[in-house]
């Protein structure tokens, strides 16, 4: 290939990574001029096509493409593109898979002074970052890993690299990590970012002040963390706490009633990491506190310029966040019992709330719809597990144990809904996992995503969590709905999170330590149909007067966390 065509395709991958189409486009019209025959004007103004929306554009150049080079490595990455703007899982996972492998050839070929060894690691990062996606929705989350850690190997840019590192490590958690590796994981991505962090020397270190308390998160707006968060801002003890909420991400009707809240709020959108950190170290701050940690759009670099004295993650995420300017990992005494080894996977030192480490309000995000009183297994004759997990956590061997509960509970069924069900190829590849695993597939109703999916709990008699990454939001959901949740007590933060919701809520006899518990548990409740019609109808008025919706105690109880580290910070 010519130095002129490589400059060309080289600058058009610059403008891809930029977000620039137009950019794009004029490198394809060049292309175009130097060979029309080599498809590659063709397959960048086809990719910057799909960029702009232009779909009907983009397979028209795609399907000419394909018909006179079907070789085309450009051509076949952009068909797969299309495939995942379209949800066909069906057809992006093979044709990613087969441009993986002839990518990674290539490039096991090439050096990095090779002249085309840049545009054969764009294609390859594209392809490995689709592959992410795709795997994510099809429910697997360790391949969807692999991808995400095999992008940031590759990843030229230091920011880059951190980010997809970040995106890698909360992939991670939908599968058991041990405490240590865990830790040891999520220590090298700070050590990716090249940060010089405030130092507050000048700090004045009084233990009694009132105190400024920050909360940085993305996800003030239609968001399981929204369901945790207005405890936060509107039940605080004004007369020792001023509180400030910074946010990164888009607004929408949730964002707008969180911010009649009494706080001072700051619009963040589109400031830099380094810009966002400065206005908050203006703020004088003394406690910042993320909501993210390694999830989508998260704060982490923001956090890593340690823009206040004393900083703590929480609510938001699940597992440490590696980052030595992160002081403290809020959690409670079921999540991360004193003494508990798995408190060894922390960088951060373990901050303790004696009952539950978040206050669950859902009017906050969404209006409540009335809970179905009566069982639905009193009309329907027999009983209805259900799982509205997202069924990237739902694991070969929790699905074997659904299988071993519907075995022993006669004319069982099991429900399934989520994102992934929406589309026909993911109820097929759901369908083959459990065809796979023997499952009866007579007895599993798969549904698709719906807004109003709250109101379908009334079809449930008995949900079942996932392991070892357990529902949040989804549990405290189904018993607001009446429904009884079967948990199964992990060894990390993450995995006795139902533990924590259920113990809080009041019904720890839905709590167990094995597979086999699990599996018994559930299968005695689901043979008796009274003991179920009595969850249902007093599930969510126990709920409502429980520590996990006792907004007035947990702020007492986090706002004396919040007083102890800051004393602590004084003493130091």
């Amino acid at each position: 290939m010519e130095q002129e065509t490589l400059n060309w395709i080289n600058l058009a991958d610059k403008f891809a990574r930029e977000g620039d189409p137009k950019g794009m486009r004029a490198c394809a019209r060049e292309l175009w001029n130097i060979d029309a025959g080599s498809m590659d004007g063709p397959a960048i103004m086809a990719e910057a096509a799909m960029y702009m929306g232009s779909y009907e554009e983009s397979h028209a150049l795609v399907y000419e493409i394909l018909q006179k080079k079907p070789a085309h490595l450009r051509g076949r990455l952009v068909a797969a593109a299309l495939a995942a703007m379209e949800f066909k899982l069906d057809e992006e996972l093979p044709l990613l898979t087969r441009l993986l492998e002839e990518l990674k050839t290539k490039l096991l070929a090439l050096t990095p002074d090779d002249l085309s060894y840049n545009d054969y690691i764009y294609m390859s990062q594209r392809a490995q970052a689709l592959m992410a996606d795709a795997c994510y929705l099809a429910a697997r989350p360790e391949t969807a890993a692999e991808m995400l850690l095999a992008y940031s190997k590759q990843a030229q840019d230091e920011e880059e690299k951190a980010e997809t590192y970040s995106k890698y490590l909360f992939m991670r958690n939908y599968r058991d990590v041990g405490a240590i590796e865990g830790r040891q994981l999520a220590e090298r991505y700070g050590k990716m970012l090249t940060i010089k962090p405030y130092q507050h020397e000048h700090k004045k270190k009084l233990p009694h002040k009132k105190l400024r308390v920050g909360y940085v998160s993305p996800d003030f707006r239609q968001h399981a963390v929204a369901n945790f968060v207005a405890p936060l801002l509107r039940n605080f003890n004004s007369d020792r706490f001023s509180v400030y909420v910074y946010s990164t991400g888009q607004k929408d009707a949730v964002t707008r009633r969180l911010m009649s809240s009494p706080v001072t709020w700051r619009d963040l959108r589109g400031r830099n990491s380094r810009t966002a950190a400065r206005l908050i170290a203006e703020d004088n701050i003394d406690i910042l506190v993320d909501l993210s940690g390694h999830s989508q759009n998260n704060c982490m670099p923001i956090m890593a310029y340690r823009p206040a004295p004393v900083q703590v993650a929480g609510i938001g995420y699940m597992n440490t966040t590696g980052l030595s300017t992160v002081d403290y990992f809020l959690s409670d005494e079921i999540c991360l019992p004193t003494g508990n080894i798995a408190a060894d996977g922390f960088t951060e030192q373990i901050l303790r709330l004696p009952h539950s480490h978040l206050c669950y309000t859902p009017g906050a995000v969404r209006e409540i719809p009335e809970a179905g009183v009566e069982a639905p297994c009193i009309n329907n004759g027999y009983v209805t597990f259900g799982s509205f997990n997202n069924l990237a956590k739902i694991t070969d061997e929790t699905l074997l144990l659904w299988r071993g509960i519907l075995e022993q509970v006669r004319s069982s069924k099991l429900v399934l809904k989520g994102k992934t069900l929406s589309i026909p190829s993911g109820k097929a590849i759901m369908r083959d996992r459990l065809k796979r695993l023997n499952f009866d597939l007579s007895k599993v109703e798969m549904r698709p995503y719906s807004p109003d999916y709250m109101e379908e709990y009334r079809d449930i008699d008995i949900a079942l969590d996932t392991m070892p990454y357990n529902g949040g939001v989804t549990t405290c959901e189904a018993l607001l709905m009446g429904v009884p949740v079967i948990s199964l007590r992990g060894q990390r933060h993450g995995s006795r999170f139902g533990a924590s919701i259920l113990a809080n809520a009041g019904v720890s006899e839905l709590v167990v330590e094995n597979d086999i518990n699990y599996v018994r548990r559930a299968v005695q409740l689901g043979s008796n149909q009274e003991l179920i019609a009595a969850y249902h109808s007093g599930l969510r008025a126990n709920l409502v007067k429980s520590p996990l919706m006792d907004a007035k105690n947990y702020m007492q109880e986090l706002e004396n966390g919040y007083a102890g580290i800051w004393e602590n910070f004084c003493t130091i």
